[in-house]
């Protein structure tokens, strides 16, 4: 007799129940709505990756029964994130309590004071158990006149105090550089990519200065975005992507203009030329070439950087150094260590002495001692990038930008990075998050980079996504939330499968888009999310009611294969042309990503249908610009380009976002999806349309420049 083949896409009843209670999808409808049913391993591997045993039946019920437990044992809730209009009579919460025990409640303000008037409700009291004790339910009303901010939920049970995070938010974010009532519009750029003849072979903090103060002043540039500036790991071999990050706290200090560091001047003589001549045989080297390299730039940078550090701070500058670091506290104090750990012993901790690996460790304690000096070094360069930060934010509102700098934030981070080594409780592990299967990326993705948990961001009442945001919007104008679909529900691969083999996990949305609005109000900035893909409809109007705009991008939209006409784009979105995950435009149109996606074998479809396709859009997309009389027949691929871009310009999206790489000529790609290394990804230098690298100095002569932004009515 033979034992029956169990259908690996088949849910048992108990293990449907508990995926459910941890937000795992064991089904999902793709991009174009066909219902995909998710494999049994992998639900249980994701499970795995929260700490929930499900291997079997019987698991899964002890995982419900423990889980039930831990919820009655818990006398609040993980944390409480509210919104300020939701319900004018305040919001009601649960409290857990033996019965006839003596409860007593209050508030925690953020800015100091207590409220008391915090009422049990009428509602019946609900019983339960945990670990064989009886448990009473209660219900009690919040008062709905607390102001925003980071409160404390307090409960006293007995003489025993618990609490939780109480986070009000504001309804709403409302921004008055949004109200303006006509199209904003700003450049995109790869700042790495952007140089000038003064930086050190990669674009830095003076030059993204420099750009935001000239294309403000001279175009009359709303904002600059930028690529993610998180900082990498510290050593040879820096990781190219933006996207793939050790922390997205701190910044990569390969972005600092050594030259503008206020000690530098007070270097000797001696060594200021002979940093001087280093840095111009670099750059003679360097830009000349057709790839960046970060390497020999941090290398250089690095070296001038232990001598500016070792020249000291006069008491102004070393007060201003002592209130950084304290404002900043352990977090700096963490990364500043990792970064020290991984110039000794490599960029991913887990190639790291076992002692070493875990944080809290003695071994580590002790490393903190016997390099006090290089943890200072690395928590001195946060400093000085951060004023650098504040420098280009500066330079751009004075050259009457609304918005000025836009920073990115990327899905995640390295599995071995620093954000994983601190923030250890929360990260999962086993784990990597990516994308399933769409038209563009056929094979999905994988991003290598671990998710956080969702129930571990509530029990830690979301500190590192708040102390996360705190520092991009410091000195910023906007945000840019990469695929802003991960606040919602992100896909999680189990470790060695293909991309395919994942599936979704729901996060608590509305706490992570409310805690969002409360520090972009803050902090006054602007945030666009990166909608795109598979998208649930109801996501979009959730983001719009909330006051975030969403993404358009000029080559999606044709839903039923006709370009959407301008009038009936997103008015609450940020459009463009193009991203940076596409070829610049005059590359589409020339169709680089067909021809690179197949010699990099990533089309599970023929060429030629492919290539059929493409000359379909292309020839869509000319009839659409010729019918609104933007474009004269037989017109060449430049005109188009600008075209494109006025097509844009007539959209009601409320912020217009024009590619560097396209106000230049640039034809190369600078990422390709579903690649490493097999094509060089994020270290392309900017060039012209005849493949010369350009600088910044040159943008005035460009004419492709002034066309596209003549195109578009912004040039002044």
């Amino acid at each position: 007799m033979t034992t029956p083949t169990l259908d690996p896409y088949e849910i048992e009843p108990e293990l449907a129940q508990l995926a459910a209670e941890y937000g795992v999808a064991v089904e999902y409808l793709d991009q174009v709505g066909i219902r995909q049913h998710v494999a049994r391993a992998s639900v249980q591997a994701v499970l795995a990756a929260m700490g929930v045993e499900a291997s079997s039946v019987a698991a899964c019920k002890r995982a419900l029964k423990k889980l039930q437990s831990a919820h009655w044992g818990a006398v609040t809730p993980p944390s409480l994130v509210v919104r300020q209009g939701s319900d004018k009579s305040g919001w009601e919460t649960w409290v857990h309590a033996e019965p006839d025990a003596a409860v007593r409640i209050w508030v925690d303000l953020e800015e100091g004071g207590k409220r008391f008037d915090i009422a049990q409700t009428n509602r019946p009291v609900v019983a339960g158990k945990s670990n064989g004790k009886a448990i009473d339910e209660l219900t009690f009303r919040i008062p709905g006149d607390l102001p925003t901010g980071w409160h404390r939920f307090v409960v006293e049970v007995n003489g025993a105090v618990c609490d939780c995070a109480l986070i009000v938010t504001p309804e709403r974010l409302e921004l008055e550089s949004l109200q303006t009532g006509r199209q904003g519009w700003g450049v995109a750029t790869q700042l790495y990519s952007a140089r000038s003849h003064r930086s050190w072979g990669i674009g830095d903090l003076a030059d993204l200065a420099d750009m935001a103060s000239w294309f403000g002043r001279e175009h009359g540039a709303d904002f600059m975005l930028v690529n993610p500036l998180h900082a990498c790991a510290p050593s040879a071999g820096m990781e190219p992507s933006p996207y793939l990050p050790v922390t997205r706290r701190y910044v990569n200090p390969l972005y600092l203009r050594i030259e503008q560091i206020p000690e530098y001047s007070y270097l000797s003589s001696e060594q200021i030329a002979t940093f001087a001549t280093s840095s111009q045989e670099l750059r003679d080297e360097l830009n000349e070439r057709d790839r960046l390299d970060r390497d020999s730039s941090w290398a250089a940078k690095r070296l001038a950087l232990m001598a500016i550090h070792e020249v000291g701070l006069e008491p102004g500058r070393a007060a201003q150094y002592a209130d950084f670091r304290a404002a900043e506290g352990e977090g700096l104090a963490d990364f500043a260590t990792w970064s020290a750990i991984s110039e000794l012993h490599g960029p991913q901790w887990d190639e790291w002495p076992a002692h070493l690996q875990e944080r809290t460790s003695e071994a580590v304690e002790n490393f903190r001692t016997q390099h006090a000096d290089l943890i200072e070094f690395h928590a001195w360069l946060q400093w000085i990038v951060d004023d650098q930060m504040a420098a280009a934010q500066q330079a751009a509102q004075d050259g009457g930008m609304s918005i000025g700098v836009m920073h990115d934030l990327a899905v995640g981070v390295h599995r071995f990075g620093s954000d994983t080594w601190v923030d250890s409780d929360v990260m999962a592990r086993g784990v990597t998050v990516g994308a399933p299967p769409d038209t563009f990326n056929q094979i999905g993705q994988n991003w290598s980079q671990p998710p956080q948990r969702p129930d571990r961001l509530a029990a830690t009442g979301y500190e590192s996504y708040r102390d996360m945001l705190r520092t991009l919007l410091r000195h910023s104008g906007g945000l840019r939330i990469d695929h802003v679909l991960g606040l919602f529900r992100l896909w999680w691969i189990p470790d060695g499968e293909l991309p395919g083999a994942g599936t979704y996990v729901r996060y608590d949305h509305r706490a992570m888009v409310d805690i969002l609005v409360l520090e972009a109000s803050r902090a006054g900035a602007v945030i666009v999310g990166e909608d795109l893909g598979t998208v649930e409809p109801w996501v979009r109007t959730f983001l719009a009611e909330r006051g975030i705009l969403g993404t358009s991008v000029l080559w999606f939209e044709r839903p039923d294969g006709e370009p959407v006409p301008p009038a009936n784009w997103r008015g609450d979105a940020m459009a463009s042309v193009t991203v940076h995950d596409l070829p610049p435009s005059l590359g589409y149109l020339a169709g680089n990503h067909v021809e690179l996606r197949e010699e990099l074998g990533l089309l599970n479809r023929p060429v030629a249908q492919e290539w059929a396709e493409h000359s379909a859009e292309i020839a869509a997309w000319r009839t659409a610009l010729t019918t609104q009389g933007l474009l004269r027949p037989g017109a060449g691929d430049e005109e188009v380009v600008a075209a494109l871009h006025r097509y844009v310009s007539w959209t009601p999206a409320k912020l217009f976002a024009v590619s560097l790489a396209d106000l230049v000529g640039e034809r190369r790609t600078q990422n390709q999806p579903g690649t490493k290394d097999e094509y060089p990804n994020w270290r392309i230098p900017l060039a012209d349309s005849e493949g010369r690298n350009i600088f910044i100095e040159d943008y005035p002569q460009s004419r492709q420049m002034a066309r596209i932004i003549s195109a578009i009515g912004a040039s002044k």
